[in-house]
């Protein structure tokens, strides 16, 4: 055999011996790579999965929680102001606020109302508890549950977006006279509460919070807390 022939056939044998070490070998138990292609068409349909699923979300609350059509536009009208603005968030820490400051009131923590109420507000809230420590009664409140939250009405002033909510709600409240006598309520009785509040905030705002803004009563209770009915 041609020495040239040997050596060219040695060359190749090199050769395909370098190409396994450098690039590897496919073994059948080994996961291949991705196609980019494939990649980006899953991640492109699992993104439109998560945009509808949230669309479904925000419809579900919207049916549940918004009392007529009006209130659905003016929350439309607030989103297109603040395009953060989650109804399902809103909601939810509204209820958190409700239960806070009534029984805030009831314990006359001051300090934790002027967080949550609109100035006009809080001076109507302090007022009735400076009124109530100078008679020498006590309030005693406890939430025990929100069973709804309704949305009865939404909208936006400039920059200002507005969400009235009318909350009914389950409670104990038990009014004390200076000599601890109870004198209104019940420790022992569950009742109803309807109070109707509105929500607002300024949209060009760094600050989160919602205010309170107004407070009234939507129905007339056996006993309740005696909120004040206040507007800024």
């Amino acid at each position: 055999m041609p020495v040239d022939i040997i050596l060219y056939a040695i060359i190749a044998a090199v050769l395909v011996v370098w190409l396994r070490n450098t690039l590897g070998t496919i073994d059948e138990d080994e996961p291949r790579k991705p196609n980019p292609v494939t990649m980006m068409e899953n991640q492109k349909k699992d993104s439109n999965l998560v945009e509808k699923q949230e669309e479904e979300r925000k419809q579900k609350i919207l049916e549940d929680s918004v009392e007529n059509k009006n209130a659905e536009m003016g929350l439309k009208s607030i989103s297109r102001l603040d395009s953060n603005f989650d109804i399902g968030s809103f909601l939810k820490g509204a209820q958190d606020a409700f239960v806070m400051i009534v029984e805030a009131f009831a314990k006359g923590d001051k300090e934790l109302l002027r967080k949550f109420l609109a100035s006009g507000v809080y001076e109507s809230f302090a007022a009735a508890i400076d009124e109530r420590i100078e008679k020498g009664e006590k309030v005693e409140t406890e939430i025990h549950a929100i069973k709804k939250s309704e949305i009865i009405d939404a909208k936006t002033e400039n920059s200002m977006a507005f969400v009235t909510i009318r909350f009914k709600a389950q409670e104990t409240c038990v009014i004390r006279d200076s000599l601890d006598e109870i004198i209104s309520g019940n420790p022992d009785k569950v009742t109803e509460m309807v109070d109707v509040w509105v929500f607002g905030r300024d949209t060009k705002s760094n600050d989160p919070t919602w205010f309170v803004y107004e407070t009234r009563d939507d129905e007339e209770e056996e006993h309740k807390t005696p909120m004040p009915e206040a507007k800024h």
